[in-house]
């Protein structure tokens, strides 16, 4: 991600919903949260509202391939699942983190059953490792036609589980495990945004997909008062009206389209400018 960031247009005051599922219909809208029906995250009844035309939609009905691999949030049942809102490859866990309620039963991030195209299916390994394998699985089989991967995954959210030698990694640096979990948590999701630019390379698809790295809301706390996290000197974080809780990284790379230099954007922009923003660009 370094590296990404290196080449990639920064946009520094980029701004989402101060939870998660708020901000996953607003980056499938281009509408703002309050007004799709998903406020919040939580009592069952944030739902995106059956007469949101999505972006899944918008660019299956262009041509495109449409594909989420990992969190959808926004419903799990007819018709609100991500098969019902545009996506052509649905391979998505329940509910809002892996374990939750509305999730299989006994998942805890390792060998889970995730639903895929809407019926249940076993898998080994890791999460993060699963959706990134059946994001490239999906890039592969369509790299010769326009595709939309929309990547989403429950790492790092608690519970925090992560195998230990990721743990490993940060245990003598903070006096917190979950915090080590945390961060052990996201450098799988580095390696494995790696494997993919890796990927996208090899299949010479880099010069012409628009790449992007974002987060869904600010930092999340662990709980642990031993966690000195560290949070770019922001104040608050998720859930808070302040920076901390919506201001999040933006990165963007596209080079035939122009998007390569390594630049900042220090304007404001916003979760609702991602939908209009990328159909415009397709």
């Amino acid at each position: 991600l370094d590296s990404f960031h290196g080449e990639s247009v920064r946009f520094e005051s980029f701004h989402t919903g101060t939870t998660c599922a708020p901000t996953r219909a607003g980056l499938m809208t281009g509408h703002y949260c309050n007004s799709t029906g998903v406020w919040h995250t939580i009592g069952g009844r944030s739902l995106l509202r059956s007469d949101e035309w999505s972006l899944a939609t918008a660019l299956g009905e262009a041509g495109y391939n449409t594909g989420i691999f990992g969190k959808w949030h926004l419903g799990d049942d007819y018709p609100y699942r991500p098969q019902d809102r545009g996506f052509q490859r649905v391979v998505c866990h329940g509910g809002g983190g892996i374990s939750q309620q509305p999730d299989w039963w006994g998942n805890d991030y390792f060998d889970d059953t995730y639903m895929v195209d809407g019926e249940p299916k076993a898998y080994e390994g890791y999460c993060t490792d699963v959706f990134f394998r059946e994001a490239l699985d999906f890039i592969d089989a369509k790299k010769d036609e326009p595709f939309f991967a929309y990547i989403s995954t429950n790492a790092p959210h608690g519970p925090f589980n992560v195998d230990p030698t990721y743990r490993d990694l940060y245990t003598d640096d903070t006096d917190s495990e979950a915090y080590a979990r945390f961060l052990g948590m996201i450098t799988n999701i580095d390696e494995n945004f790696g494997k993919l630019r890796a990927k996208l390379a090899e299949w010479d698809l880099q010069e012409n997909t628009i790449l992007i790295f974002m987060s869904d809301n600010g930092q999340t706390g662990t709980g642990d008062p031993n966690a000195d996290m560290y949070n770019a000197g922001m104040r608050g974080f998720k859930g808070s009206p302040y920076d901390g809780g919506h201001r999040v990284p933006f990165l963007m790379r596209w080079p035939d389209g122009g998007y390569t230099t390594a630049r900042t954007i220090g304007e404001l922009t916003s979760y609702v400018d991602f939908m209009p923003t990328l159909l415009d660009l397709c």
